[in-house]
């Protein structure tokens, strides 16, 4: 969930306080002076029950944070400032430096490196379809390959299989992946320094999707021993749960619409197997 922080919600001042575009790289820093960092998002989203233009920055370490664009709620050069929307432009040129999904600077006419020997491997499908739709293009030009396992209750298994070593390393994805679940049993069981089990809380992948990036306040609940997308299925009215998987990955343009675990996790599997 995005993180609007109230301290931001400073009194009228009665001197004039400059508007300073949002642009791309620009550093600021919040007025209470509780975080420093470069704008990389400018978006509106529900603020204290009204629509309101939000930027997010992120620090020198790469943590994100969503503020509301609030008068005289950033510091610029030590100034109070109020960040304001820059006006639309005309298309991207060639020159101006755009991002890719997973938010990284886009390198031009960049080509995909001859694939590793390391992998990243995740349950199934939807997992690797989601995967490649953010970090598709990182992952071509690191040269990673991303591989479905059907499920992992073979993993220790195929991990000998395998057999990483320092240059040929495996990340793994896991969904559901908490204290105490047959995932996490699973996952205790590979100790080899040259894998990195990770993954994220959601009982499935599609859960790790924002709903309001599907235009729903959120998934629905699904009773013990139902299948959970036949459950989300019947509860949202979709008779495929193909189609409700067309929907939850159209619905995906960028790193802004998952879940920060799911973000967290990959971005993790993603160092390690190209460290």
């Amino acid at each position: 969930m995005r993180d609007y922080t109230d301290v931001l919600a400073q009194p009228p001042r009665r001197r004039s306080v400059p508007e300073v575009v949002a642009e791309p790289d620009l550093v600021v820093e919040t007025v209470d002076g509780a975080f420093c960092g470069a704008v990389v998002e400018v978006d509106r989203a529900i603020v204290a029950g009204e629509r309101r233009d939000t930027v997010t920055l992120e620090d020198r370490h790469g943590k994100r944070r969503v503020f509301a664009m609030l008068p005289a709620a950033f510091l610029l050069d030590g100034r109070i400032v109020t960040l304001v929307r820059p006006a639309p432009s005309a298309p991207r040129t060639a020159t101006a430096p755009a991002r890719t999904a997973s938010g990284s600077y886009a390198v031009p006419d960049a080509r995909a490196r001859v694939a590793r020997d390391s992998r990243i491997w995740v349950e199934g499908v939807h997992d690797a379809a989601l995967v490649e739709r953010i970090w598709g293009d990182d992952l071509r030009i690191e040269g990673v390959v991303v591989e479905p396992m059907d499920g992992v209750d073979d993993l220790a298994d195929r991990v000998r299989a395998f057999r990483p070593a320092r240059q040929r390393r495996v990340g793994v994805l896991v969904d559901h992946l908490v204290s105490g679940s047959k995932e996490s049993r699973i996952a205790a069981q590979v100790r080899d320094p040259n894998v990195l089990v990770n993954g994220h809380p959601y009982v499935d992948v599609w859960q790790a999707v924002k709903p309001t990036a599907l235009g729903i306040e959120r998934w629905p609940d699904v009773p013990r021993g139902v299948p959970w997308k036949d459950g989300v299925c019947a509860a949202l009215g979709v008779s495929d749960p193909r189609e409700m998987w067309r929907r939850v990955l159209a619905g995906v343009d960028s790193f802004a619409d998952v879940e920060v675990p799911l973000l967290r996790a990959v971005e993790e599997l993603i160092d390690f197997v190209t460290g």
